[in-house]
């Protein structure tokens, strides 16, 4: 590897056990000994074709009635093979409702269709793999939710799914489809598409960190805090760069020895950032996440989030707000500051 700006070798031909054949795609940051690299081109045809030649994008949005399901659902498409870049969850004006079902303007339930997409949150996501398209239309099943449970009966919306439109996802058809669909939910012109869902009221924050998205444990994570009767209101994938983490890190320069170590970590690839409903003054969700070491987790609340998922204290699957009042203040830093 080359350093182009200093004119010297960077890094030699080396093994490097942190990076993954999945984590190499166009668009993806990764880093390497503490270096934030973009991957912005092949370095030759060679390469090309045999990391990208069937290599697709497609939208998978979770629909209304199945957000409460998303941690299935999640896991669902992480064992299938597909590599989620992006992620948010968010809410449908009437007009970007329409510009989504464009295609369905003259069917007779178009207007129940509208409804219901615009009734609630959906997530939207970004995923990638060889033959994306296809192979998620196959994930999902049939359209008809009756009819999938007969044909399909391990698919997405024969578990998840009531009907014809209450059937908990959707997959573009086609690329052209794929490529309209991903512009309205992630606009390449830096636009931040239709609004998050964060309401910045009785909240905190938590983080799925990068080892823990990597690992495919996003979707195991959204299950257990569900389970816990913690409300997500909000969450969204970001790719931080190191001065972004340092910034929301800074409480802890100069408090915690391992601050460079925790800031490595939270930059080294995709986080999911999340705003938690403190509804239940009893449980916090601070006791829930458990000792930021999973080893004491494991010994002294085995039934924590940390204790579960993690595996050393960097690596503890995620962060949560240590204090109750910077609660809101983080939720704002993901979904009013980095979201824009």
């Amino acid at each position: 590897m080359h350093d182009v700006k200093n004119r010297r070798t960077f890094l030699k031909r080396t093994k490097y056990e942190d990076l993954r054949l999945e984590d190499l795609f166009i668009g993806n940051k990764v880093n390497v000994f503490s270096r934030q690299l973009v991957l912005v081109d092949y370095g030759d045809q060679y390469t090309a074709r045999q990391l990208g030649s069937r290599k697709e994008k497609t939208l998978a949005l979770i629909k209304p009635d199945a957000v409460s399901k998303a941690g299935e659902i999640i896991d669902m498409i992480n064992k299938s093979g597909f590599t989620i870049t992006k992620l948010r969850m968010m809410t449908l004006s009437r007009k970007e409702a329409t510009d989504f079902h464009v295609d369905h303007h003259s069917r007779p339930f178009y207007n129940e269709l509208i409804q219901f997409i615009t009734s609630g949150p959906v997530i939207a996501m970004e995923i990638l793999r060889d033959d994306a398209i296809c192979e998620w239309k196959r994930l999902l099943g049939p359209a008809n939710s009756g009819l999938a449970r007969t044909d399909a009966p391990g698919s997405i919306r024969a578990l998840f799914g009531t009907d014809g439109i209450r059937n908990a996802a959707h997959g573009p058809d086609s690329f052209a489809s794929a490529a309209r669909e991903m512009e309205l939910f992630f606009p390449s012109s830096g636009g931040c598409g239709p609004a998050n869902t964060a309401k910045f009221t009785n909240c905190t924050c938590c983080i799925v960190k990068p080892h823990a998205i990597s690992e495919g444990l996003l979707g195991k994570i959204l299950i257990a805090i569900r389970d816990a009767c913690f409300e997500i209101s909000a969450m969204q994938m970001f790719n931080m760069d190191r001065v972004n983490v340092e910034e929301f890190y800074e409480v802890y320069k100069g408090v915690v020895p391992e601050y460079n170590d925790m800031v490595t970590e939270m930059c080294s690839g995709s986080c999911v950032a999340m705003e938690i409903q403190q509804n239940n003054p009893t449980k916090t969700f601070r006791e829930f996440c458990g000792p930021s070491d999973p080893e004491i987790a494991r010994h002294l609340r085995p039934e924590t989030l940390r204790a579960i998922f993690g595996k050393t204290k960097m690596q503890n699957a995620v962060h949560c707000t240590d204090l109750p009042e910077d609660g809101l203040l983080e939720v704002q830093y993901f979904f009013k500051i980095l979201d824009n």
